[in-house]
């Protein structure tokens, strides 16, 4: 009899790359890359690799929210 195996589980990503910000954000990446330089938008750098934290994006986006309501 053989083993059953498990199907794999779908991880949340911790981080996200600025593709995915800008998709998440219906953005574009240039735009993305603004946010960044001129709105605080929060990265995270590894080696050349910019990141941007899933809960940092939610946060910023809550500030934000915030300030024009």
């Amino acid at each position: 009899m053989g083993r059953r195996r498990n199907p794999p589980t779908r991880v949340q990503p911790l981080l996200l790359t600025i593709p995915e910000v800008s998709l998440a954000l219906g953005l574009g990446r240039t735009k993305v890359y603004e946010l960044i330089r001129k709105e605080g938008l929060p990265t995270v750098k590894l080696g050349t690799a910019t990141r941007v934290r899933l809960t940092s994006l939610q946060q910023w986006l809550e500030q934000r929210e915030q300030i024009i309501a």
